[in-house]
């Protein structure tokens, strides 16, 4: 079958570097002589036939421009799946809502789909393949950087750098003050963003879903151990998905428990909203109940004081980099190519420095910063060596 029109769509949180993938295809596709549609609004603007032609000629240098083109939603189509009861139950369910789906091709007029999303978006788009062989490819986006089948998503780097940014800017208020600086960034269920952003600006404690923290230990030992070494202020960055140990929720937090956690809301696709826990503003009011450490810091000449700043949606806010510009265009290409190709079922990579592919169902699966990775030492290091230092 020639391809005459692609579809594409934007799913999930929006990031810098969308427009850059969407003028990416569309290069290849005005080259090949290919129409495009946008569909607004991720997955319910192709439910509801949501669209706008994609005419190349009124988007001059769309790849320098923040956000996207095309609106974005976090829709759920399969949403209806978490009420059943069965495994085979939700299999069938999944098949049947994903051919219902695959109808939309022909209402949409188009022969194929292009889905720009995370983990939720294209997980949508592989059961599109998977149960009703549509002829689906996808493009991974999450300023998260948590999808196992890219070194790098565009939008990240973008994100790091804000973030890096905003504790360096931050850093003459808390040495001015004489402050604790917490600082919370997006990363529901990775560390990425903070631990990069975290080495990048000189943080002093860097807390991570990945590694549950020890709040006597991680956070109050160390801050009274730099307190005693002559540091006057302090920044910790913290993802939104970091938490506490379960020995330590249970000693060391008088705020919350473990059912405060449990009973956070859910979004369309299950997940946790961790954003809702606000764990930045916790650990203040945990820290603001430690007598023992205001008594070290008076002790050392400074009037304990701790403030919380969340970063939030500013991390998705702005042009992207060079860097993210670059990446998005090239996926964008890779993109369209496997479309113009008949390679379906697949998503665009970065490994390395090359683009290549990944079969859709395995390049959504999660990633995580892994035990090994040199930046836990690096961040363990730069905890530890700082106060080591300056000890008599």
């Amino acid at each position: 079958m020639t391809i005459k029109k692609v579809g594409i769509l934007t799913g999930g949180g929006d990031c810098p570097g969308l427009n850059s993938v969407l003028y990416g295809i569309m290069l290849k596709a005005f080259d090949a002589g290919v129409e495009c549609v946008g569909i607004l609004q991720g997955w319910k603007g192709f439910l509801e036939n949501l669209t706008i032609p994609l005419n190349i000629a009124d988007h001059d240098d769309l790849h320098i421009i923040g956000g996207t083109l095309l609106y974005t939603s976090r829709t759920n189509p399969f949403k209806s799946i978490q009420k059943a009861k069965t495994k085979e139950e939700k299999e069938a369910l999944k098949q049947k809502i994903s051919k219902e789906m695959a109808s939309k091709f022909n209402e949409l007029g188009i022969d194929a789909l292009i889905a720009i999303g995370g983990d939720d978006t294209l997980g949508v788009a592989d059961a599109l393949y998977k149960y009703a062989n549509a002829k689906v490819v996808g493009c991974p986006k999450t300023i998260d950087n948590d999808l196992a089948g890219t070194h790098y998503t565009f939008g990240f780097w973008s994100a790091v750098q804000l973030a890096s940014n905003a504790m360096d800017n931050l850093t003459t208020t808390a040495r001015s003050h004489q402050r604790v600086f917490i600082v919370e960034i997006m990363g529901r269920d990775a560390g990425f963003l903070t631990m990069y952003s975290g080495i990048s600006s000189g943080a002093d404690i860097i807390l991570i879903p990945e590694t549950p923290f020890d709040f006597e230990k991680d956070v109050v030992d160390v801050l009274k151990k730099r307190a005693e070494a002559g540091h006057k202020y302090h920044m910790i960055a913290c993802s939104e998905g970091a938490y506490p140990d379960s020995k330590s929720l249970r000693r060391d937090f008088k705020t919350i428990s473990q059912e405060t956690i449990d009973k956070l809301p859910k979004d369309s696709f299950g997940n946790p909203v961790l954003p809702a826990l606000n764990i930045s503003n916790i650990l203040v009011k945990e820290l603001d109940l430690r007598d023992d450490l205001k008594e070290v810091f008076k002790k050392n000449g400074v009037d304990f004081e701790c403030r919380s700043v969340v970063l939030g949606h500013t991390m998705r806010a702005g042009a992207p980099n060079s860097f993210d510009r670059i990446l998005g265009l090239r996926f964008g290409l890779a993109a369209m190519k496997l479309v113009l190709d008949g390679e379906f079922g697949k998503m665009v990579s970065l490994q390395g420095t090359d683009i290549t592919t990944f079969p859709l169902e395995e390049g959504v699966k999660k990633k995580y910063i892994k035990p090994s990775s040199d930046k836990l030492e690096l961040r363990d290091l730069m905890v530890k060596i700082r106060y080591k230092s300056r000890e008599n």
